[in-house]
């Protein structure tokens, strides 16, 4: 598998031959800049909650390469309404894919469109391919103990967890649920996007070494294969 970070909470999972986008934040985003969105090719867009800054370049990316967008129903409800394939799920489904299964998981944040109509509930995912590593997307959360019961019921080779604070959980918590998760290899993300989400990149590193883990900082339109 491999993965390519777009920034912000936005990466692109090349699993077999499915190409899988996460979250795409991307023409808005300054840091970005040097990313073709034109370029980027998607069969699947699983979106975590409705927010702005999770969901700027769905309905195109969507429209110009005929991706299925997957999220909670009422997500999936606002895109299916553009005239885009979509899934609607919710908090404890499952969803069988050509490229494998999508389990929605809880997550603690809050979740409304940007002109301030509902969003539904905010989510995360846990994504077991057919071929490849298991991995946990949280999207935007807070540290809760929701996130032992992903521990309990999978085995995940790594996590993409937010570390930025002040919007979600920053890097200490995050190695909390890192540990409730099972999850020992960390690919942050929702980091230095904005102002109060700047963080010290050296500083991190050395505090998830302390803590065990193998934190990675991924450059925007670095790929790796995992």
């Amino acid at each position: 598998m491999q993965l390519t970070y777009l920034g912000h909470s936005a990466f692109l999972a090349t699993i077999g031959t499915t190409k899988v986008l996460f979250d795409p934040f991307i023409r808005p985003n300054p840091l970005a800049k040097d990313i073709d969105v034109d370029a980027i090719e998607a069969d699947y867009i699983l979106l975590s909650h409705a927010h702005g800054d999770h969901i700027a370049d769905a309905e195109e990316i969507a429209k110009r390469t005929g991706a299925t967008i997957l999220g909670i129903a009422e997500v999936a409800g606002h895109f299916g309404a553009k005239g885009i394939e979509v899934i609607g799920t919710n908090l404890g489904g499952k969803v069988a894919l050509p490229f494998g299964t999508v389990h929605c998981v809880a997550a603690a944040h809050s979740s409304s469109f940007p002109d301030g109509s509902y969003g539904g509930v905010p989510m995360g995912f846990v994504i077991t391919p057919t071929e490849g590593p298991t991995f946990y997307f949280a999207g935007d959360t807070a540290l809760t103990y929701d996130l032992k019961l992903i521990g309990e019921r999978h085995k995940l080779d790594f996590a993409l967890l937010p570390i930025g604070d002040h919007y979600t959980m920053g890097l200490t918590d995050a190695l909390v649920a890192a540990d409730w998760v099972g999850a020992q290899k960390i690919i942050g993300m929702h980091y230095d996007t904005f102002p109060p989400l700047v963080i010290d990149h050296a500083a991190a590193l050395a505090e998830a070494t302390a803590a065990g883990k193998a934190l990675h900082l991924l450059k925007i339109g670095e790929t790796v294969t995992l």
